[in-house]
């Protein structure tokens, strides 16, 4: 990695589905983050006005038909993206600052790292505990294109659980990553977005998603 931090561009990818309410609150500091060349949207067939809201902040966004599940959502977005590094950044964050966006790239250049992972610290007790036990779920990383690209060459169906994938995958191939501190940052949790019943079923699915995840096989 031959660019330094003040060089590099970077393009900052976020999946959505239904975060017209939420994703404002992404945007803004991605637009005043000093690397961000570009910020890709991809609404993940949203039937509420993400996609609207999305393109009031002027960047640009890709919309699937239907809801076809992060793994995807991702995926097209790096077709999309200009630059080699990328960022991924969830949708229902709250709390990101543009020096958190900073931070997790200088870390990424100025360490050379081949991929920066950002937990959360200090925005509330319930994700700050899931983020220590398991900070490889976090969705906000940091990485290139080519390792992206390694990714969808050896795990035969990119389906779901891409944090996990991306995890298996460094620890077989001995990446050197990094964990940055993003404090104050949160997320909205499933049952707050859609009620409780609702809210635990996606996260019961999430979880499958996981698990079939942790067995998916990655080729040599």
């Amino acid at each position: 990695m031959s660019e330094s931090h003040s060089m590099v561009r970077v393009s900052a990818i976020v999946p959505a589905y239904n975060e017209a309410e939420r994703i404002g609150a992404v945007l803004w500091p991605l637009l005043h983050a000093p690397s961000v060349g570009e910020v890709i949207v991809v609404d993940d067939g949203s039937t509420d006005e993400t996609a609207n809201v999305a393109q009031s902040f002027g960047v640009t966004v890709v919309s699937l038909p239907v809801n076809c599940g992060k793994s995807v959502a991702l995926d097209l977005g790096v077709q999309k993206a200009r630059y080699e590094t990328l960022l991924f950044l969830d949708a229902d964050l709250v709390g990101l600052r543009p020096d958190h966006i900073e931070r997790m790239i200088r870390v990424y250049c100025e360490d050379k790292r081949d991929m920066v992972v950002g937990v959360f610290r200090g925005g509330r007790l319930n994700t700050d505990l899931a983020q220590t036990i398991a900070p490889y779920l976090s969705g906000q990383r940091v990485l290139s294109k080519s390792i992206w690209r390694k990714l969808r060459r050896k795990v035969h169906k990119l389906e779901f659980g891409v944090e996990i994938a991306l995890t298996k995958l460094a620890l077989k191939e001995g990446w050197a990553q990094a964990f940055v501190e993003l404090d104050g940052v949160t997320h909205v949790m499933k049952e707050e977005k859609f009620g409780l019943s609702r809210g635990l079923a996606s996260r019961f699915k999430m979880y499958g998603d996981i698990v079939r995840s942790v067995f998916t096989r990655v080729t040599e």
